[in-house]
């Protein structure tokens, strides 16, 4: 479990900067925010989490269009059964397509889009299934969301980040087990006043 959550969660944040830099205008916002809710005084630490509602829209927004593992971990169906219309014998290995059922615009409207935003409605998050769902859902998830949040929230207060051209960051995927980024990210960063602060 260490060994994937450390994996995904890298995963998680290079795709969630990939994004902001494509997308200034969020950068700005949740930058905003951490200004308004902790400030250039002091520290983010993970008690403020909950305070920030933004930040935590663009980790689950990051997470819907990239999840860490792609497909979902594979179950066996205990018993004959049909759903939505689609016989499935007892013996049968049920592999879920997550990424593809988050960029399905039959749920998510404008799904190949990056807009945080979307979490604000009651219920989104609710669809999100980067971690499975029910008993046999990632036990690491509430580790990871707040893991994610957490740093990229400190590397956002921490710094100005802005991409190293006029060009967008390219989002192609790769895929094994995880999902990563084909080309990896570089970004350039300027410390902010709190990083001075912080080091005194």
């Amino acid at each position: 479990m260490l060994f994937a959550g450390t994996d995904s969660s890298g995963a998680t944040l290079e795709w969630g900067f990939s994004n902001l830099l494509n997308h200034p205008e969020v950068l700005k916002k949740v930058q905003e925010e951490l200004d308004n809710k902790i400030g250039q005084d002091r520290l983010l630490n993970e008690s403020n989490l909950s305070k920030l509602p933004y930040l935590k829209n663009i980790v689950l927004e990051t997470l819907r269009l990239y999840p860490p593992a792609p497909l979902l971990i594979p179950h066996v169906a205990s018993d004959d059964i049909t759903v939505e219309g689609y016989n499935i014998p007892k013996n049968t290995l049920v592999i879920v397509n997550g990424w593809g059922m988050q960029r399905d615009s039959r749920f998510w409207s404008e799904a190949t889009s990056f807009k945080p935003e979307r979490f604000e409605k009651e219920g989104e998050e609710k669809k999100l299934i980067a971690f499975g769902l029910g008993r046999r859902a990632c036990p690491g998830e509430f580790m990871a969301l707040h893991g994610v949040s957490f740093t990229l929230g400190l590397l956002i207060q921490c710094f100005d980040w802005k991409r190293v051209s006029a060009e967008e960051i390219d989002m192609e995927e790769q895929t094994w087990f995880n999902l990563t980024k084909l080309l990896p990210l570089k970004a350039m960063c300027k410390p902010r006043p709190i990083v001075n602060k912080a080091l005194l």
